[in-house]
């Protein structure tokens, strides 16, 4: 993907609308969590260590995970090696194309309890690490001995996410640091995802923002299910999404009404 041309986020005039995206299982087609296994001896964990995952506690699991492959001498250049190999999601990079081509409208932000390390790697390898003006996740680099350190993003006291992460409260922050920065809102906010963990900032959003929840995962399933029990608690729209092409066809509505 070609780099874009023309004036950086910062030195362009305010863009319209603000694009935020999940990572594992909505840019990527798989969970980066789950791939890095592959670089581990025998491409499995032992039982002891799958065995030691808490609910709510996911983040303080990795870490374990990591560790345990640095004890083994997994290599940074194993772990690249297969987060780069990762497929994108079906469509997912012809949204992207799209996205590029009409950079004047949207800004794009990655929102995701993966880490930093996976997300960057990745879309440096599919060259669209300069869409993303900002990427959202938990700190992760190589420490001098060789191992990939993960830690927390942040704490917080919402009671429906993971201690490590609400991404309402991401979401929120930036829309309003960003609107002081611009001097107006943005004009619409679509949030494109496929967990659990994005419906929390779904709630955040307005009447006349979109959710995109990728159809048959469980952001879809939790959606459907609190717009039967109560319906007037989600005031976005709802449009799910096979692919990244569906996403293309309901924004190229929205250009449309310039």
């Amino acid at each position: 993907m070609a780099a874009p041309s023309g004036p950086s986020p910062s030195m362009s005039s305010p863009r319209r609308f603000l694009v935020l995206f999940d990572f594992d299982e909505t840019i990527v087609n798989e969970n980066s969590d789950d791939a890095v296994v592959k670089a581990a001896p025998g491409q499995q964990l032992p039982d002891w260590l799958r065995e030691s995952y808490r609910e709510g506690h996911y983040n303080e699991h990795m870490q374990r995970v990591l560790a345990y492959m640095a004890e083994q001498g997994v290599s940074e250049d194993s772990i690249r090696s297969v987060i780069e190999k990762i497929p994108p999601t079906p469509g997912l990079l012809a949204l992207f194309q799209y996205l590029l081509i009409h950079q004047q409208d949207y800004e794009m932000v990655v929102v995701s309890d993966a880490n930093m390390y996976f997300i960057e790697a990745w879309l440096e390898y599919a060259g669209a690490r300069h869409l993303f003006q900002r990427i959202f996740t938990n700190p992760a680099s190589f420490n001098p001995e060789g191992g990939l350190i993960l830690l927390p993003f942040h704490s917080h006291s919402c009671q429906r996410c993971p201690e490590n992460m609400c991404k309402q409260v991401i979401l929120q922050d930036y829309l309003a640091r960003r609107q002081q920065e611009r001097g107006c809102p943005f004009q619409r906010v679509f949030y494109v995802g496929d967990g659990a963990n994005d419906i929390c900032p779904s709630l955040a959003l307005g009447p006349k923002d979109t959710a995109f929840p990728r159809r048959e995962f469980p952001m879809h399933r939790l959606l459907a299910q609190m717009q039967e029990a109560k319906p007037a608690s989600f005031h976005a729209s709802v449009v799910p999404w096979d692919t990244g092409e569906d996403v293309v066809d309901y924004l190229k509505k929205i250009v449309d009404k310039r």
